[in-house]
């Protein structure tokens, strides 16, 4: 078979759903390919190991057989070993930590008074005392708290 892209490859698979976001991974230095990052144009050969950085989570996929053509997902495993462990994985069920300030749809920008109650509430929150039914519902041991 002739050499296949990179770029190509990991949107054939399944890793991304435009070639566009393959190639833009490949040169914003998210794809590698034996620990080395790798260009949009780099040729791809079975036994390749392929990392590919999504977000938290780093996806690994060895190359079974080279292919350009999107094939389904039922036939993904025939071009493509996931060899992803599971501790990444488990990263995409993680909580998002984050605070949502919900203002009405309209309001505008804060005023100076609302950033100024904003940061009172978020200052008195403790984030060291977090209740021990919390903490084990987000799976923290007493070293994470």
């Amino acid at each position: 078979m002739a050499e296949v892209r990179i770029d190509k490859y990991l949107w054939a698979i399944r890793a991304f759903k435009t070639r566009t976001d393959a190639t833009d991974a490949c040169k914003g230095g998210k794809v590698k390919i034996g620990q080395v990052n790798a260009k949009p144009s780099k040729a791809v050969q079975p036994g390749d190991v392929i990392q590919v950085r999504k977000g938290s989570v780093t996806f690994t996929y060895k190359v079974v057989q080279p292919t350009e053509h999107r094939v389904g997902a039922k036939l993904v495993p025939q071009f493509a070993e996931n060899l992803t462990p599971q501790a990444e994985l488990e990263k995409l069920r993680a909580p998002v930590e984050s605070f949502f300030f919900t203002r009405d749809r309209g309001a505008g920008r804060p005023t100076k008074k609302d950033r100024r109650e904003i940061e009172q509430v978020w200052d008195a929150i403790d984030f060291n005392d977090i209740p021990d039914d919390v903490a084990a519902h987000f799976g923290l041991t007493d070293e994470e708290q």
